[in-house]
C-alpha cells in the first residue's frame, strides 16, 4: 500500500513473489496504489511503473493470484483492508528502497498484521527483526522471497506462530508508537526548545558565527570529501 514510485518498489514486490514459485504457492499477493490505466495519471515515473506493472502481470500469468487496487484515500476502507488481510492470517511487506519513517508500517501492526519492512530507514527502528517483525533488504529480493516462504512454512507448522508475530508487532505500537506517546515527546521536544531559548544568551550574530566555524571545522572537509570520492568515480 504506497504510491506507486520507483523508490516504494512496488512492482519489485511483485517480481519477486512472480518468480518464486513456493511462494505463490502459499500465498496470494495484494498491492494497494497508483493508478491501474495508464491514462489517468500524468506523472512520468508512475506511468513507467504502471506499464511495467501490466507487463509483470502479462509475463509471469498472475491472473487468479494477484489483485491490484487502486490507490484508496478513504481512512476508514484502508483500515478495513488491513484487517481483512489479518483475518486471513495473512502479512504487509513494505518494500520501499528507502522510506523515511513508515506510517503504513504502523497502521499494518497496529491491525495485528506482521510485517516485513525495509532495513533502509525508518522502518528499521519500528520493528525488531524476529519479534515484533522482519527486516527485508529489496536489494535482495530472491532473499526476501525465501524469508517469506520461511515464515507461511512455520505458519503452517505452528498454527500459534502467526499469532505470536501478531501480538508482539501490536505489543510495539502501544509501548511506541501511539498519539498520545508522540504527542507527549513533541510536548517534551517543544519544552526544551522554549527553555533553550530562555537561558541562551546568543544574539543572531552570535549565533551565524558559531554555524559557521562548526561548518569550516567539520562539514567543509566533509564536503571535500565527498567530491573527491565523486570526482574518483569519474
Amino acid at each position: 500500500m504506497a504510491r506507486l514510485d520507483r523508490v516504494k518498489n512496488l512492482t519489485g514486490l511483485v517480481e519477486f513473489y512472480a518468480k518464486s514459485t513456493k511462494l505463490r504457492e502459499l500465498v496470494n499477493l495484494v498491492v494497494v496504489g497508483g493508478y491501474i490505466d495508464v491514462k489517468n495519471c500524468r506523472d512520468r515515473e508512475e506511468m513507467a511503473e504502471i506499464e511495467k506493472m501490466h507487463g509483470l502481470i502479462k509475463k509471469y500469468n498472475l491472473s487468479g493470484q494477484f489483485r491490484w487496487i487502486v490507490t484508496q484515500m478513504n481512512h476508514a476502507r484502508n483500515g478495513e483492508l488491513y484487517r481483512y488481510v489479518a483475518d486471513t492470517k495473512g502479512v504487509f511487506v513494505q518494500p520501499a528502497f528507502y522510506e523515511a519513517f513508515g506510517l503504513t508500517v504502523v497502521e499494518a501492526m497496529s491491525c495485528g498484521l506482521p510485517t516485513f519492512a525495509t532495513c533502509h530507514g525508518g522502518p528499521a527502528e519500528i520493528i525488531e527483526h524476529g519479534i515484533s517483525g522482519f527486516h527485508i533488504d529489496p536489494y535482495h529480493p530472491d532473499q526476501v522471497a525465501a524469508l517469506l516462504v520461511d515464515f507461511f512454512d512455520q505458519c503452517q507448522e505452528d498454527p500459534g506462530y502467526w499469532e505470536r508475530i501478531s501480538e508482539t508487532g501490536l505489543k510495539r505500537i502501544f509501548e511506541r508508537y501511539t498519539w498520545k506517546i508522540y504527542s507527549e515527546r513533541l510536548l517534551n521536544l517543544a519544552g526544551v526548545y522554549g527553555f533553550w531559548k530562555h537561558v541562551s544568551k546568543l544574539e543572531r550574530r552570535e549565533t551565524r558565527r558559531y554555524l559557521e566555524m562548526f561548518y569550516i571545522l567539520t562539514y567543509r572537509n566533509l564536503v571535500k570529501s565527498i567530491s573527491l570520492a565523486v570526482d574518483e568515480q569519474h
